[in-house]
């Protein structure tokens, strides 16, 4: 029993570390939690008193368990346990709570675990492990079962996926920037006069069928018009984030990570003249998306 207590605690020294790694794995909290306790579950079926690195092993652990996750998600299936999990000391098993999932999602990125959902698994392993938590390449190759080589350019294709295309030059992406960040901080602060100082007067803000079914007009013209509904949006705006849109600055909104809206914007003169919002997850699937900030 002191052996199994000794272990526990030595486990729970790891475990924010663990959710960190299976967080930015899964993009899930719940699923996250789910994986570190199954990295628990084989360790105790381990020999804990031999493993000379228990952080590099519960590493290894819960990103091999959060590839299986991220394989099987399409067809998973709830299954009961064969056996009990052994437990940990009391209180020591957090509850989701979803305003911390939203917390620890913008400690991330709300653009970066979008984007992170696009990956291939094994694209997505190799990128956090390597570029994230620093993990050498012989290890990641050895959980995906490749050398080190291919590792390295699972990781690679994987950045130039989050990073997104260099098809526009630094000095463009930046002034669309500026505009972008103005626009969004009219937009959160429910501000009229700073959304019409970014607007066109004539700007059209159209919506798809997915976001116009959801509330939004299908159709507004005109700065002054679409300023003054902006209200009814400011609480979503708090999710929403930049980001490389088909290769402009565009904004995801994005609550605890999972991709609601698009928003694409028509750039001239330093104002926007016009915005489409796009709802539809068909659409969604197909756009290329990347991080401005990493």
């Amino acid at each position: 029993m002191e052996e199994n207590q000794l272990l526990a605690e030595q486990f729970e020294g790891h475990r924010a570390h663990l959710t960190a790694v299976a967080y930015r794995m899964l993009g899930s909290l719940s699923e996250a939690e789910d994986a570190v306790q199954e990295s628990w579950l084989r360790l105790t079926r381990a020999e804990g008193s031999e493993i000379e690195n228990l952080g590099g092993f519960l590493t290894t652990v819960v990103a091999r368990v959060a590839l299986d996750m991220l394989r099987s998600r399409k067809s998973r299936r709830e299954e009961p346990l064969a056996a009990p999990v052994p437990e940990l000391p009391a209180g020591s098993s957090p509850v989701v709570d979803p305003e911390h999932e939203a917390l620890l999602a913008d400690s991330v990125g709300l653009a970066l675990l979008v984007v992170l959902e696009r990956l291939a698994p094994a694209e997505r392993l190799a990128f956090v492990l390597h570029d994230m938590f620093a993990i050498p390449f012989e290890e990641i190759g050895a959980i995906v079962g490749r050398s080190p080589a291919a590792a390295r350019q699972l990781a690679s294709r994987a950045r130039r996926r989050v990073q997104g295309p260099a098809n526009a030059s630094g000095a463009d992406l930046a002034r669309q920037r500026e505009v972008i960040d103005a626009f969004l901080a009219a937009l959160r602060a429910g501000d009229i006069t700073g959304l019409l100082a970014v607007l066109d007067p004539d700007v059209v803000v159209r919506a798809d069928a997915v976001a116009a079914r959801a509330g939004a007009a299908a159709e507004v013209r005109g700065a002054e018009t679409w300023a003054k509904q902006a209200a009814a949006y400011r609480g979503g705006a708090r999710f929403a984030r930049p980001a490389l849109v088909e290769g402009a600055v565009g904004v995801v909104l994005a609550p605890r990570g999972r991709l609601f809206r698009v928003l694409t914007f028509t750039i001239s003169g330093g104002k926007i003249v016009a915005i489409d919002v796009v709802g539809d997850p068909a659409r969604l699937g197909q756009l290329d998306l990347a991080v401005l900030d990493r």
